[in-house]
């Protein structure tokens, strides 16, 4: 979600002029939290309808993008010689693991549907299918049409770059505008999910009692707290720093999550096969991630082992 925020900033800037790019970053990214955190408040159907109409909008764009980038991509942009290091695939890989965990969100919701058994697997299932396809096109339609040397100088905003060869300048605007839609309704997901999760660990116990205490009768005390500590991340860490951190939390609770499962499985009814291919997976990406930023950054590797630490201390605390 940090990662969220920074991004929406990044492509923010890309509207003013370049000298103020440094100016307005860590502003336009507080700002887009605050107005988030102000629709959540209202409730889940503010978020739903939020929801509805920036998705739409983003993903028109979007497929309008890849259908045209890959119509005019260069070809030779593509070839195996131009790839990286086998090792940085696999770190790449492994911060691709951030994007799908929007996924796990959808879950979060299940308290707000109607009819949970049938809904949420539908929706599970057919978001999974559309955004690979999605993924796959723009992935094609932007390394297409950019060397790897221009992704890596407009990482920032990669996507409102690509378009640019095919769609000139109002290109260029109009996916740093998709961008901004789609970086939203990522962020409006992810305080509503982070704020549900809370509240529910809050109510059976798991985490204290204030993260499910109502403000106003409304939205948790949990959506504020969660509000102001990514604020504090977007602001005082690097997209790089923010990317690795929030991969390495998720990877390590969406394994945990699939340990307890294990034991879990007369209730549940899943697959095993299913359950240890997930846990696996999560232990080889996490392995990769700490490998790649051992070699590259052991700083940020340490703010993770702080964090991990941090946070087995707070637990350790509140349960005594």
């Amino acid at each position: 979600m940090e990662q969220g925020f920074f991004q929406f900033s990044c492509y923010a800037v890309t509207f003013l002029s370049q000298g103020s790019a440094n100016i307005w970053t860590n502003a336009f990214a507080t700002a887009i939290i605050l107005i988030f955190t102000a629709i959540n408040f209202t409730g889940a159907k503010a978020v739903g309808k939020s929801e509805f109409f920036i998705v739409s909008i983003k993903v028109g764009v979007l497929l309008f993008f890849a259908a045209a980038g890959i119509f005019y991509m260069n070809p030779g942009n593509l070839s195996i010689s131009t790839w990286p290091s086998s090792k940085n695939i696999f770190f790449g890989a492994g911060m691709v693991f951030l994007a799908y965990q929007g996924f796990g969100l959808i879950t979060n919701a299940a308290e707000d549907m109607e009819n949970p058994e049938k809904t949420l697997l539908k929706a599970l299932y057919l978001s999974v299918m559309l955004v690979i396809f999605i993924y796959i096109s723009v992935s094609l339609a932007v390394t297409g049409n950019l060397s790897v040397t221009e992704i890596e100088n407009s990482k920032d905003y990669a996507l409102a770059a690509a378009s640019k060869p095919f769609l000139g300048a109002i290109g260029f605007k109009i996916m740093a505008l998709a961008a901004l839609f789609s970086t939203s309704s990522a962020i409006n997901a992810a305080l509503y999910g982070g704020a549900n999760i809370s509240y529910l660990l809050a109510k059976n116990g798991q985490l204290p009692y204030f993260f499910e205490r109502k403000v106003w009768n409304r939205s948790p005390e949990g959506l504020f707290i969660t509000s102001g500590l990514v604020i504090l991340c977007a602001n005082f860490l690097q997209l790089e720093g923010i990317g690795m951190l929030a991969s390495a939390s998720i990877i390590l609770i969406y394994t945990a999550v699939n340990v307890s499962h294990l034991r879990l499985l007369k209730e549940t009814g899943a697959k095993p096969y299913i359950v240890w291919a997930a846990l696996l997976s999560s232990l080889v990406i996490f392995g990769i991630l700490i490998y790649y930023e051992y070699m590259n950054s052991k700083t940020t590797l340490s703010l993770l082992g702080f964090t991990v630490f941090l946070c087995f201390a707070a637990e350790w605390t509140y349960r005594k």
